[in-house]
């Protein structure tokens, strides 16, 4: 260390209110830039490595950092925390980030000194309801595994009369600490899986467990507008956590059904509408399905196949909309099959009197076939 120690706030980089998980960030920096494993040709890393993580010890800790605040150095005392003269040693490098380490690598929740605490898993339920109800909403009931908390041991894993024992590998914390070099690596302990406890004389229903697997039933309500890929989370109604852990949320997944008529596109709909050679002609009225019941569309003289009328609002509000979307109808007309003579007749007299002048008659397939000619002569 430097002769003339420098201020602890200083040398962190950060200002004296800063909060706690400021100084934490600050120092974590400082210790990865200049960690001797970074540097080891630097002596001058070194001292600023020991330098931050004295620092550090200091102010990470409440009772010093209010001594320090008061009184300067020598309101801090140099034997505790393990500084000795101020130069600390590298050891207490993995224990300042045991936390982070304890994150990556499964320390789960339970911090030090107790057992592991694990949130449940969440589930998820495909659902499938019609278009119809997709549109109106609805409530049904399903039927979902899960993992609940055993009745016989009250989710103890331990037979009635008995008692879960501490573990002797981690002593009841969960966790065991894995040191190699400089760094203290903290994971769950491989006897007790995180729990903390050992069980000597298992639960006849759970076997040891604390979880057994059960059905549940369950009500939702499906709101309207809901479509392909939304998702209805009921907070709460996954797996049982884990040492008394929350529990996970069930997802349910909308899917919707194939419909004979229409297809969904957002909050439009679309639909195909067969109408016959004559009406495409001289044009009339047809009337459609909706979801609400028919509409009547006007089918205006010389309609072709393909043309779509869209009718304002007939379509699905969707949950997130605040208007409902259109129904598209695209009419396709249809070539009358299975003539008998007269009407084959008729059809050739129609024929002949368009042929002679076709360019009015049937302009698409007069510009189609300039097009041809064209590319041929090309």
């Amino acid at each position: 260390m430097p002769n003339k120690k420098r201020d602890y706030y200083e040398i962190l980089g950060v200002n004296r209110d800063s909060s706690d998980e400021e100084i934490k960030k600050s120092y974590r920096k400082l210790a990865m830039k200049f960690h001797p494993d970074r540097n080891p040709d630097s002596k001058d890393a070194e001292e600023k490595f020991k330098e931050a993580k004295e620092a550090y010890e200091v102010l990470s800790e409440p009772e010093k950092r209010r001594a320090y605040d008061a009184y300067g150095f020598a309101g801090v005392n140099p034997q505790m925390g393990g500084m000795g003269d101020g130069a600390p040693g590298f050891g207490g490098f993995a224990e300042a980030f045991g936390d982070i380490f304890s994150d990556i690598f499964g320390g789960g929740q339970g911090g030090r000194g107790r057992a592991s605490v694990y949130r449940g898993a969440d589930l998820r339920y495909n659902l499938e309801v019609t278009l119809e109800q997709a549109a109106r909403g609805t409530e049904t009931k399903i039927r979902i595994p899960t993992m609940e908390a055993c009745e016989t041991c009250h989710g103890t894993g331990a037979k009635p009369g008995t008692h879960p024992k501490t573990c002797e590998t981690c002593h009841g914390s969960g966790n065991v600490r894995l040191s190699q070099g400089f760094f203290s690596i903290q994971q769950t302990c491989p006897t007790c899986h995180g729990s903390g406890k050992m069980i000597v004389d298992p639960c006849a229903t759970c076997r040891g467990a604390g979880r057994v697997k059960k059905h549940k039933t369950l009500a939702v309500k499906i709101p309207p507008g809901v479509d392909e890929g939304d998702r209805i989370r009921l907070t709460g109604e996954g797996e049982a956590g884990v040492n008394g852990g929350p529990p996970g949320d069930l997802y349910v997944v909308i899917h919707l059904t194939e419909h004979g008529v229409f297809q969904r596109d957002g909050d439009d709909l679309h639909c195909e509408m067969p109408i016959s050679f004559t009406l495409a002609a001289l044009g009339g009225e047809i009337e459609i399905p909706t979801l609400d019941g028919s509409a009547k569309v006007k089918i205006p003289p010389e309609t072709q196949t393909g043309q779509v009328f869209r009718l304002r609002g007939k379509g699905i509000k969707g949950v997130r909309s605040t208007y409902p979307g259109d129904l598209l109808c695209q009419v396709v007309v249809e070539t009358p099959v299975r003539l008998n003579d007269r009407q084959k007749e008729l059809l050739r007299e129609l024929e002949e009197t368009t042929k002679a002048d076709a360019g009015r008659h049937s302009p698409r397939s007069k510009s189609f076939m300039e097009k041809v000619r064209e590319f041929f002569a090309g």
